[in-house]
């Protein structure tokens, strides 16, 4: 049957599905980048919760690899289904509130995007928040409508579950209550008690990670509060503003940007669509970007940061400028535009990432710089390992995490690896090993710059110059390439030194001493 003659409901899920199919196919084909090798990392360690973030990226991890195995592919899997499932919510949220082919459009822009596709491609704990998030989205907008039980109560499990995968999602109830809030005819929603059984069940779900903060002296709370600059100096600054929406227009791409923009602020547009629908889609993105745009008035925003925000959006401008009946003719050529836009700058960049088409130099790109040579890297560090005079009392260590993780995936066998964060930053290492455990036992490690391994020597008895170990990649543009530098270090008889040691007392990310009920576990 010809692709003209399938409804739009059909194409909308052929679609997913051919997408789903591209990502599973790319995505065993290009190392580990530093923080996927990190979160892999974490699922060897399974537990409640970790210093950074909830434990969701490391339970679905965990899950995938026990399945399918150690790969790269196994790693990405749970987040390359996380951008089909958040999708699917999104196109099942525009059929029932527009059309199918409102929906279709929805499934495109979401498909396209370089946001969405990196939260997809690259396992990170965004890729599992997006489904959480479109989830709630659907089941929210639907119990607003509707005020059935069953919906409130959806919509507090996948508030809950994404609050497993990231803290963002504390913005989901803060943007529904206040949508809610604002709108007389839906503040009496607020009057039941399914709206708040709804909520109660998403702080139920969250109680494995207040466990292991009470456990550990909320170092995740500490953590995530550094990251919201409680410690910076600098109370106002304009200087970040503009990194914010450049990167925002980067990885949404531009023209979809500035269609989100236009679409929160410009009210006139909703008239288009029935009434509320677009006040309600509004609400749900719109307090999220804004929260965002007032930290960077503090510290700088990471370009993933907001991802979730957009999601209701995309619905949004899906059904303000692809609809049929009563289109602008020059605003249904830009929505054209756009998805072509986003097309053609997320599609290279996918197989950039496998294949280096684009004669890109390595300052700009950015695959290379993170996911190129890591194997090398793993051979060479094992072997100068097996080569020290007592392996079998040999470990492993990078002075930074990143590292660390890299070699535990890529070093013959997956030993246990060490990070000694003495000097760096705390992180999750801290609380899986500590000194006793390692005491006399000889090192080889990895660290960025030479200079540093004076500081490293004073934790071994005696070591040995560092050695430049240099990662390549193949380029058929440049031929070999030279990615980077790293240098082995090797040193005898360890006296102690992993665990972070803060530069200032009144660092917020100190707490009390962390060894208290630290107990060193190893991956299987």
């Amino acid at each position: 049957m010809p692709i003209r003659h399938l409804s739009h409901r059909t194409l909308t899920w052929l679609l997913l599905l051919l997408a789903l199919a591209l990502r599973l196919a790319v995505s065993g084909h290009f190392l580990l980048a530093p923080d996927e090798a990190n979160y892999w990392q974490w699922s060897r360690h399974l537990d409640l919760g970790y210093h950074d973030h909830p434990p969701m990226i490391a339970w679905t991890i965990g899950l995938a690899t026990s399945l399918f195995g150690h790969t790269e592919w196994a790693v990405r899997l749970p987040t390359i289904l996380g951008l089909t499932l958040a999708s699917a919510f999104l196109c099942l949220l525009a059929a029932r509130w527009f059309s199918w082919r409102v929906a279709l459009h929805t499934g495109l822009v979401s498909q396209l995007l370089l946001l969405t596709n990196g939260s997809a491609l690259i396992a990170t704990p965004d890729g599992l928040l997006l489904p959480c998030w479109a989830a709630a989205c659907y089941h929210a907008a639907v119990a607003v409508e509707t005020d059935r039980r069953g919906h409130w109560l959806a919509t507090g499990l996948w508030f809950g579950l994404g609050l497993l995968c990231k803290y963002t999602m504390l913005l989901f109830p803060a943007s529904l209550g206040l949508t809610l809030l604002v709108s007389a005819d839906r503040r009496r929603r607020l009057l039941g008690p399914w709206p708040w059984l709804g909520l109660l069940l998403g702080l139920l779900l969250f109680t494995p990670v207040l466990v292991w903060n009470a456990q550990h002296d909320w170092a995740t709370f500490r953590h995530v509060l550094y990251q919201g600059g409680a410690d910076s100096r600098t109370s106002f600054t304009l200087r970040f503003v503009g990194d914010y929406f450049a990167s925002q227009a980067a990885l949404l791409t531009p023209l979809v940007f500035l269609l989100v923009l236009a679409a929160w602020f410009r009210p006139g547009l909703w008239s288009r669509l029935p009434a509320g629908r677009a006040a309600l889609l509004v609400g749900l993105s719109l307090p999220g970007f804004l929260v965002f745009l007032l930290l960077s008035l503090h510290v700088r925003i990471y370009g993933n940061w907001p991802a979730p925000v957009y999601l209701s959006a995309l619905v949004l401008i899906a059904a303000l400028f692809s609809r049929r009946a009563g289109d602008d003719v020059r605003l249904a050529g830009v929505w054209r535009a756009a998805l072509v836009t986003a097309a053609a700058i997320t599609l290279p960049v996918i197989v950039q990432v496998v294949y280096p088409v684009l004669p890109l130099p390595l300052r700009l790109d950015r695959t290379a710089r993170e996911c190129a040579g890591w194997d090398q890297l793993g051979a060479r560090v094992g072997a100068a390992a097996t080569a020290m005079e007592r392996p079998d009392r040999t470990f492993l260590f990078g002075l930074r995490y990143q590292y660390a993780s890299e070699l535990a995936f890529y070093t013959p066998g997956r030993p246990p690896t060490f990070s000694i964060n003495r000097w760096t930053r705390p992180n999750v290492y801290d609380y899986w090993a500590e000194d006793r455990q390692l005491a006399g036992w000889d090192g080889v490690g990895i660290l960025e710059d030479p200079a540093t391994a004076a500081a490293v020597s004073t934790l071994f008895t005696r070591s040995q110059p560092v050695e430049p170990i240099v990662l390549y990649r193949d380029s058929p543009w440049f031929g070999r390439q030279a990615v980077q530098t790293l240098y082995l270090f090797r040193g005898y008889g360890f006296r102690g030194g992993l665990r972070w040691q803060p530069q200032d007392e009144g660092d917020i990310r100190a707490g009390r001493d962390r060894t208290d009920g630290a107990r060193p576990r190893f991956g299987r």
